[in-house]
This record gives C-alpha cells, sequence and structure tokens, in this order.
C-alpha cells in the first residue's frame, strides 16, 4: 500500500470512529500504553518544529548579521501570537476533553467554535496594531538602526499572519484534547517541512530576501492551517459551526481556568530570555552566546516531557469528566516516570558530550569553557523539571489555575529572576551558571505540596462520588 493509500486509510478509519467509541478509548484503555500513544505525535511534531526553527535561522543568517539580528527581534512578535494561541488553545481544549469525558457533546462543540472565533479574531487585532507600532515595537525589543530595516520587514509580514498563525496553535491543541494528536502532528508536520523547503526558495531563488523567509513561514502556517480545520471538520469529535458559538460569563471562566496558566508561562518565557541575555552581557559575548546554545540544547529535554505531557492532558480530561479517579492518579505517575527517566537519560548523554554539543552550535573555545560547565550543571537538575512539568499540566486541566500558572511561572521568571540578580552579583559568571539548577530545585520543592494538594482534591472527589452511590442503593 502507497503512503498515500495509507493515510487515506487512516483518515477514514478515524473518520468512523464515534464519539462513544473514542470515550471507551480514552476511559478503557491502559493507561500507561494510551498516555504514549498521545504522547509521541506531540514529541515529534515539537522535535520537527526545532529543527525548523534551526534551518529557517541558518538561511537567514547567510543574509548578513543584521538579518540573523532581526529573528531574534521577532521573537516579541512570536512570543505574543504564541501566547494568545495557547491561551485560547488551552483553554478550550482542557474544557473540551472534561465536556467530552462527561458526555456533554454540545458543551464541546461550543468551545470549540467559540474559541476558533475568538482566536481568529484576537489575531486580526495583534496583526493590526503590531503593524501600526511596527517601529516601536521593534525598538523596545532591541532592535539597532542596522537592523531595524530588516526586523520591520520581517515581523510585519508575520504580524499579517497572525490569525491563523494564533488559530493553527489552537486547533493543534484541540484536536489533542479530543484525543487525535496523530493528525494534530501531521498537520503541523506538513506545515514546518513545507517551509524548510520554500524559505530557501523565497529567500534565494526569488531574490526576496528576510521578506522570503517571512512569506514562506505565514504560508506554510496558513497550509496547516487548513488541515487543521479539514480535520476538525473530518476527523475531530467537536466540528467547527456558527450555531455553537455561543458567549457567556460562565464560558470566559472555564477558559480562563485553562488558558492563563499558558499565558503566562508564555509571557515568562520571554522575560527568562531577557533576564539571562542582561545577566550575561556584563560577562562579555561569549557568555551571551553559551546562555543561547546551552538552552537550544536543553530545549531537547524540554521537548520530550512536554510532549509526554500533552499525552496527558486528554487522558486526564476525559476521565476527570467521567470522574474516573484512579485513571487519573495512575495517569499522573506514569507520565512522572515516563518524564523524569527520559530527561535523565537525556540530561546524561548532554553532561557526558558537553564541550562536543557546545562546539557544535559555536566552535569559540571561551564559548565552550562557559557553555561546558553550565551545560553539565543543567544536566544534572533538569530531571527535577519532569516533576514541575507533569504537575503544571495535571493542575491546569483539572482547573486549579492559580497553581498552575505559580507552578509554570516558577522556573521561567518567577523564582529564576530573583535568581538570576542575586547570584550573578554574588558568584559572578558562576552564579549566572548555577542559575537555572537552582531555580529548577526550587521549582521542584513549590511543585511537591501544589501536586500533593491536587491529588487529595482527586480522593475527596472519588470520595463524595462513593458515598453518593451507596446513598442512591439505600434508597
Amino acid at each position: 500500500m502507497s503512503g498515500m493509500g495509507y493515510l487515506k486509510k487512516k483518515f477514514a478509519a478515524k473518520a468512523a470512529m464515534t464519539e462513544e467509541q473514542k470515550y471507551r478509548e480514552m476511559t478503557e484503555k491502559p493507561v500507561g500504553p494510551l498516555i504514549l500513544s498521545m504522547a509521541w505525535p506531540s514529541i515529534l511534531s515539537n522535535l520537527v518544529t526545532v529543527v525548523y526553527n534551526l534551518a529557517d535561522t541558518y538561511f537567514v543568517g547567510h543574509l548578513g548579521t543584521s538579518a540573523s539580528g532581526a529573528i531574534g527581534i521577532a521573537f516579541v512578535a512570536m512570543t505574543a501570537i504564541q501566547a494568545v494561541g495557547f491561551y485560547f488553545g488551552q483553554g478550550t481544549g482542557n474544557a473540551i476533553s472534561r465536556h467530552l469525558g462527561a458526555k456533554d457533546h454540545e458543551a464541546a462543540c461550543v468551545m470549540a467554535s467559540t474559541g476558533i472565533v475568538c482566536t481568529f479574531s484576537a489575531g486580526i487585532l495583534i496583526a493590526l496594531l503590531g503593524n501600526i507600532f511596527l517601529e516601536p515595537i521593534c525598538l523596545l525589543a532591541g532592535a539597532t538602526p542596522t537592523i531595524l530595516p530588516y526586523a520591520k520587514t520581517f515581523i510585519g509580514i508575520i504580524l499579517c499572519g497572525a490569525p491563523w498563525m494564533c488559530s493553527s496553535l489552537m486547533l493543534n491543541m484541540q484536536l489533542r484534547f479530543e484525543g487525535e494528536s496523530l493528525f494534530s502532528m501531521l498537520a503541523i508536520m506538513t506545515g514546518a517541512i513545507l517551509n524548510t523547503v520554500l524559505s530557501p526558495i523565497l529567500i534565494f531563488v526569488a531574490g526576496l530576501g528576510i521578506a522570503g523567509s517571512a512569506l514562506a513561514n505565514i504560508i506554510c502556517q496558513f497550509i496547516s492551517f487548513s488541515l487543521l480545520v479539514f480535520e476538525m471538520q473530518h476527523i475531530g469529535l467537536t466540528p467547527l459551526h456558527r450555531r455553537y458559538v455561543r458567549f457567556s460569563g460562565a464560558l470566559v471562566r472555564e477558559i480562563n481556568r485553562g488558558g492563563v496558566p499558558s499565558f503566562v508561562r508564555q509571557c515568562m518565557l520571554g522575560v527568562a530570555t531577557t533576564l539571562l541575555n542582561n545577566a550575561a552581557a556584563p560577562f562579555g559575548d561569549a557568555a551571551v552566546a553559551a546562555m543561547a546554545v546551552v538552552q537550544r540544547i536543553t530545549s531537547v529535554g524540554n521537548y520530550v516531557q512536554i510532549g509526554i505531557g500533552q499525552g496527558y492532558q486528554p487522558v486526564l480530561g476525559y476521565n476527570i469528566g467521567a470522574r474516573h479517579f484512579d485513571r487519573v492518579r495512575k495517569g499522573y505517575f506514569f507520565s512522572l516516570k515516563a518524564a523524569s527517566i527520559s530527561v535523565l537519560a537525556i540530561g546524561v548523554v548532554t553532561c557526558i558530550f558537553a564541550p562536543q554539543l557546545i562546539a557544535f552550535f559555536r566552535d569559540d573555545p571561551e564559548v565552550v569553557a562557559v557553555g561546558t560547565l553550565t551545560l553539565r550543571l543543567s544536566s544534572f537538575s533538569i530531571v527535577l523539571t519532569g516533576a514541575s512539568m507533569i504537575t503544571n499540566f495535571m493542575l491546569q486541566t483539572s482547573g486549579h489555575m492559580w497553581g498552575a500558572t505559580i507552578v509554570g511561572a516558577c522556573r521561567l521568571g518567577l523564582v529564576l529572576g530573583p535568581v538570576v540578580v542575586i547570584l550573578s552579583h554574588a558568584l559572578g559568571l558562576l552564579g549566572l551558571q548555577i542559575a537555572q539548577p537552582v531555580s529548577d530545585v526550587i521549582t521542584a520543592l513549590v511543585t511537591i505540596p501544589m501536586a500533593v494538594g491536587c491529588l487529595n482534591d482527586f480522593k475527596a472527589e472519588e470520595e463524595r462520588d462513593r458515598r453518593a452511590r451507596e446513598k442512591k442503593a439505600a434508597r
């Protein structure tokens, strides 16, 4: 059978799967294999996205240092787009999985359709305001006079694609929360792979320069968006339709419970990058470069455990809705073990081969020296992040908004910010190098009581259900 024939068969099989069949799969299939089946597409799509980002940076790098700098300046615009996409994606997706688990199909459809209207509208607002205030945004993000023309060109075009870029992120998450992570992966990977091919064509062959990179990005994002819409209509359990678009205070509160932690986490990512760069600057360009390289390497481990957490989330949501709290707890401890073991294995490799890995990205003796110690210290502490990552997803999907927000913000800014400032002043470069590991330890200590509290809430809910059943049986 050809590859296309296989995909058509898989699409037909999935389209034939009823809501009841999906419900039984998510609430009866053994938890471990179920989570892994949901996790591996997320992990793969995350890693493909990383490879695409590296390739795009490589192509633009051939246009000169100023053009490369513009890609870094564009991080601000991308952060805004991703923050909106993650907010509505997690906010509606978490609710969708709980509604499907409770067999409230209409409420799930309302979340899906209202979510796409809100996200697309927010993307239009970002595009309009972003282009109106384009130059101030570029200057605020740190564009120099030589970088500014490239940054304005690149960011101006990227912002035009904000409506479907935000919406792609949201639809991707909605499909995952419905238990269709394989098909969300296919749409995202298709766009990323096409972008890798189209970008050098538009940059070099068409002679569009940095504008070609931006155009390739938004064109391929639109292709991913179109595929995701098709999948929602023909494969997903919550097809999009205007009759499901409804607005209410209760709906906004439900989206907030799942979306605010992701929004804050994404914003904190920008804060963390800025803090580390500013703290490293007094120690020279080698320190700045070393921090950037270490972040790029450790992101692989982060994306793996994020993928495992994303595999756990739909299982968690369905089983909370179905009131199967024993499966919720089993899923948590399985995901915790899987994330910790995976990241530990990656940490061992990065610790042993730290000099070679740093040199691969930046073959400068000073950068290698600074980066090697930083990477080895981070390799030992990264295993602790598995607990905070999986707990964060558990808190978020179960509706513990503030707990999820605090845990998510700790590692990326709430703890890291003060630690970077204090340790870099007290210990100099060494303080900067140990800042992330110290933050990881503190975040793990914050995570433990949050996890225990959430698991105890599940036990209390389970006990209430048991008493209700006993009372009903006694009548």
